[in-house]
């Protein structure tokens, strides 16, 4: 298998993550996007706003490159590393999300009945994805930081905190994907 053309085995990607943990706890550094992200809201100007964007970003100017790299690492999957035949889904979620109208991704990352041009062009679908990203924002601030930070960070360095979070993100989700969605669609 080519490594530079098809996904990588999770061991080789679990490695990766696990060095780049090890590498930011030895410079006492902690990983988490919605740090990254509040960064970048406070550069373009939010602290005028709100107080919680009044910080010193400078300290936190490695976080930028956390940003960089991710969106860099996300264009060479999608557009090199992509290999729709490694995509396997239940037949019965495919089933589930059929009855729901939405389409199979037939190895793409996310489908187009809720990820495309043409589902931008519903007002339904534009209010759902505002409201989602609003409850995502609103959720990681309330646990202490996202889904990346817990997990990948806290859950590493055994942090209560990060389990209690990661339950509740699961939880979650468990219900927005089998109560709350299929009211949705």
């Amino acid at each position: 298998m080519d490594l530079l053309t098809h996904t990588w085995h999770w061991s080789i990607s679990g490695l990766l993550i696990a060095l780049v943990m090890l590498t930011l706890n030895y410079f006492g550094k902690v990983f988490g996007m919605s740090t990254n992200l509040r960064a970048m809201c406070t550069l373009a100007g939010a602290y005028k706003v709100a107080d919680f964007f009044k910080f010193d970003w400078k300290g936190q100017r490695w976080n930028l490159l956390v940003v960089l790299g991710a969106m860099i690492g996300g264009y060479v999957a999608v557009h090199y590393m992509s290999d729709p035949t490694n995509v396997s889904i239940n037949p019965q979620t495919l089933e589930q999300l059929k009855t729901l109208g939405i389409d199979a991704p037939n190895g793409k990352l996310l489908p187009d009945a809720l990820f495309s041009i043409e589902a931008l062009k519903s007002p339904k679908n534009v209010l759902i994805l505002i409201a989602g990203g609003f409850l995502i924002g609103f959720g990681s601030r309330y646990a202490g930081g996202c889904t990346s930070g817990h997990a990948i960070a806290g859950m590493s360095n055994i942090q209560r905190q990060s389990l209690k979070a990661v339950v509740g993100f699961f939880i979650g989700g468990l219900i927005m994907s089998h109560f709350i969605l299929p009211l949705l669609f």
